[in-house]
C-alpha cells in the first residue's frame, strides 16, 4: 500500500483527477458514487451522525468534517460557518456520542480576508464551548500554513480547547512545532496535498522519520497529540512512549479516516486505546475523494475497471434492444 504523499503515481493521479472529464466521470456515474461512499459518510449531517452512531457501538469516537474549501465569495464563507453552527446545535443534543468537528479555514474565507475568517472561527468556537464540542483546525496546502498557524495562535488563548493539524511531510513542520501555544492539542498527519520537492519529503522513509520525530517533540513539549495515521509501525511507536508515562493516554488519541483500515480501528478500540474516526460529509466531496485516490492507486484502478464493466453492460443492454 502506498503511503500518504509517497506513491510515485501520486502527482500523476492528482493531475488526472483535476481534469473536468474525470470529475464528471467520478461524480455522475454509479461506480464513482459507489467509490465515494466508501470514504464519505453521505451528503447530509444526518448521514454523518448515523456513521458516528455506528462507530460508537464499537467504542470509537468521531470527528465530523463538513467538506468544502476555497470558497469564492464572502457569502459562501458565511454559509459554511452557518452550517457548522447548525451542526454544533445538533451535536449538543447527542449527549451519548463523543463527536468533535474539523474546520478548514479556506472554507471560512481565508483566501480573501483574514479578519472575516477569524470572525467566523470565533463564532464557531463560542458555539462549540456551549455544545461541549472539541474543534480542530485542519491544515491545507503549504501556501496556507503561516496564515493557519497565525489564526490558531490568535484564537487559542480565548478558546484553549481548539486544536491544530500539522503535516509531517512538510519540511517546515519541524520548525513550526516551536511556534505552537504551550500545551495545545495537535493532530499529526502525514499530509495529502501535492507539494514541490523543496517543500515536502518525497519518500516513505523520510515521511515516516519526520512523523516519528514530530511526535516525539510534541510529546516531550507537553502537547496533546492526535496520532492520525494508519501506519502500524508509527502507531506502535507512539504507544510505546505513551505507556511509559502514567496517565499518558490522557494526552494521546489514535485517529483514522472513515472507510480506511476498519479492522485496525476496531482492534485498537478493543484493546482499550482511544480511537477517533474522521468522518467527511457534504456535497463538496470530490476534492477529498481525489486525495484518497492518490494515496492508494488501487482505488483508482478499481474505480476505472468498474466504469469499463458498466459501459460494457450498457452496450450489451442496448444491443439486445
Amino acid at each position: 500500500m502506498a503511503n500518504l504523499g509517497t506513491s510515485p503515481f501520486r502527482p500523476l493521479i492528482l493531475r488526472l483527477t483535476d481534469h473536468p472529464w474525470f470529475r464528471a466521470l467520478a461524480t455522475r456515474t454509479r461506480p464513482g458514487r459507489a467509490l465515494a461512499s466508501r470514504f464519505v459518510a453521505g451528503e447530509s449531517l444526518d448521514d454523518a451522525i448515523e456513521a458516528a452512531r455506528q462507530l460508537d457501538r464499537r467504542r470509537i469516537a468521531s470527528m465530523l468534517d463538513h467538506l468544502g474549501e476555497n470558497v469564492r465569495a464572502p457569502e459562501h464563507a458565511a454559509d459554511a460557518a452557518n452550517a457548522y453552527l447548525r451542526a454544533l446545535e445538533r451535536l449538543a443534543t447527542q449527549e451519548t456520542l463523543d463527536i468533535a468537528i474539523s474546520i478548514k479555514l479556506t472554507q471560512l474565507g481565508l483566501d480573501f480576508s483574514h479578519e472575516l475568517c477569524a470572525a467566523h472561527v470565533r463564532r464557531i468556537l463560542e458555539a462549540a464551548e456551549v455544545a461541549g464540542t472539541l474543534v480542530m483546525i485542519d491544515m491545507e496546502s503549504s501556501a496556507y500554513v503561516d496564515r493557519t498557524i497565525q489564526l490558531f495562535q490568535e484564537v487559542h488563548d480565548d478558546h484553549p480547547r481548539v486544536g491544530l493539524c500539522l503535516q509531517a511531510y512538510l519540511r517546515r513542520s519541524e520548525r513550526d512545532v516551536f511556534h505552537l501555544p504551550p500545551g495545545s492539542r495537535i493532530r499529526l498527519v502525514k499530509g495529502s496535498y501535492l507539494e514541490e520537492p523543496d517543500l515536502a519529503f518525497g519518500s516513505k522513509r523520510e515521511v515516516d522519520e519526520s512523523y516519528a520525530r514530530l511526535f516525539t517533540t510534541l510529546w516531550a513539549r507537553g502537547h496533546a497529540v492526535d496520532v492520525a495515521t494508519h501506519d502500524p509501525a508509527l502507531l506502535e511507536g507512539a504507544r510505546s512512549l505513551v505507556e511509559k508515562e502514567p496517565n499518558g493516554w490522557s494526552r494521546v488519541e489514535f485517529q483514522m479516516l472513515y472507510g480506511i483500515r476498519r479492522d485496525l480501528q476496531i482492534r485498537l478500540a478493543r484493546e482499550g486505546a482511544p480511537v477517533r474516526v474522521y468522518i467527511p460529509y457534504g456535497t463538496e466531496w470530490y476534492p477529498y475523494l481525489t486525495r484518497r485516490l492518490a494515496e492508494r492507486p488501487a482505488n483508482l484502478w478499481f474505480f476505472l475497471s468498474n466504469v469499463v464493466r458498466g459501459a460494457r453492460g450498457d452496450r450489451g443492454v442496448r444491443s439486445e434492444r
